[in-house]
């Protein structure tokens, strides 16, 4: 159960992240966001602020913000169309019924045979019951709703839709998804950083293990090595390095304790390793500092490894160096995240880290259908001076996914056979 609630918290929050990015940075640019949703199928909970419905949906497998004009949008005014007009008190159009029309008394009925919602907002017909039959004309608001089954929908004027803004606001907004998991992996080693501390190269002991030889032998965290066997000490791995060489062979440590030199005696227990050899071990953490400044060049330090590490393995599965079947879906990370938790919460939110800079990497591959491959759109666009036909674009973002969705089985397939056949 801890499993499954540390993987569902951590995919959760990497998804989260990575959307809200998309949010801010639409919003930021001026468009408008229908909806922000973590997950994918049927809606388990929502609730819509200001603009934009907040939604959790039962699969929990990725997440999406939909803008306006990213799909066509849905709800057409056509001429014939007989719809009733909600109006504020200046007369212009706050709301557009299409249908139910008698659950809103106060909205004149009319025979449309003009309507644009997405450049001048107006709307021109027939009012029903006008003995006149003089067409009349209505602004509509660039806020208004249109309802229909009860169901109410802003419009979105084309200066709110996500193609009317320049090509770097666009490309920002898609950009800044991977861009805040980088952010997120960074505060995540940092946090660590802050509560456990910072691996330090000094020749000063750490925190001991009760089991362990340096603990019986009388040494306290804090110690720091002056010698071993007179051999002079200048940092940790010099202290690593002749520990691991002296199983079972008694060494004698000039430590400094309190401005004081003491000598202690210390006879390194055996460590069988998995390749057969042997080494000795005397139960003593490497030493740790923390401070805030070197916290932040930890941070920025680990995101970048493992953004180098990551990208290296990449390089290896395009040249063949390792197979497909090293990758792994939701499956395998799930058994990841199992044996990572067992081992303590700071090797969890490591794991969290490094997940969230994979899926960042990933994010800006130049695949159809993924962030890269919309960023790759607009590059072309930046080129030529004007954007690719919307219908080419879509049908390759389309098969795109396809192709994403048959190596997504692929791959969840290759985890159920690695971990339960």
């Amino acid at each position: 159960m801890t499993t499954v609630i540390a993987f569902i918290v951590i995919f959760g929050a990497l998804v989260f992240f990575h959307e809200l990015g998309h949010l801010v940075f639409a919003k930021r640019a001026g468009i408008l966001c229908r909806e922000f949703a973590i997950g994918f199928g049927p809606k388990v909970f929502s609730f819509k602020k200001n603009e934009t419905i907040y939604t959790i949906r039962l699969l929990p497998i990725g997440g999406f913000v939909r803008m306006a004009g990213e799909d066509p949008e849905v709800i057409e005014i056509k001429p014939g169309y007989r719809v009733g007009l909600v109006l504020n008190d200046e007369e212009k159009v706050q709301k557009i019924v299409l249908n139910n029309k008698d659950k809103f008394p106060n909205a004149i009925i009319m025979e449309v045979e003009y309507a644009d919602i997405e450049h001048e907002l107006f709307v021109k017909g027939f009012l029903e019951g006008d003995d006149d039959e003089v067409m009349k004309q209505y602004s509509i608001l660039a806020n208004a709703v249109i309802v229909e089954d009860g169901v109410e929908s802003q419009i979105a004027p084309y200066n709110r839709q996500f193609a009317s803004k320049t090509l770097g606001q666009r490309t920002m907004a898609i950009f800044a998804g991977p861009m805040m998991n980088f952010v997120l992996a960074f505060f995540i080693f940092v946090l660590i950083a802050l509560l456990q501390g910072i691996p330090s190269n000094e020749p000063m002991l750490g925190k001991l293990t009760e089991d362990g030889a340096a603990l019986s032998a009388g040494m306290k965290e804090g110690d720091v090595v002056q010698s071993i066997d007179d051999v002079e000490i200048s940092n940790w791995s010099d202290v690593v390095e002749v520990i691991r060489k002296s199983p079972e062979k008694e060494l004698t440590f000039l430590i400094e304790r309190k401005g004081n030199e003491i000598e202690i005696p210390v006879t390194p227990n055996t460590q069988k390793l998995e390749d057969g050899t042997t080494i000795g071990i005397i139960g003593v953490y490497s030493p740790v500092e923390k401070s805030p400044l070197k916290a932040i060049t930890y941070g920025a330090t680990e995101t970048y490894f493992w953004t180098t590490e990551i990208f290296s393995a990449l390089g290896k599965l395009i040249t063949g160096q390792f197979s497909i079947d090293a990758l792994s879906g939701p499956v395998g990370i799930y058994q990841s995240t199992d044996m990572v938790a067992q081992s303590g919460i700071y090797y969890l939110m490591r794991w969290a880290g490094m997940l969230s800079i994979n899926l960042g990497i990933m994010n800006l591959l130049p695949i159809p259908a993924l962030d890269g491959g919309r960023l790759l759109f607009f590059a072309v666009e930046a080129v030529r001076g004007k954007p690719i036909d919307r219908q080419k674009e879509g049908m390759i973002h389309f098969l795109g996914f396809a192709l994403l969705m048959l190596l997504m089985l692929v791959v969840t397939w290759n985890d159920i056979q690695r971990f339960f056949l």
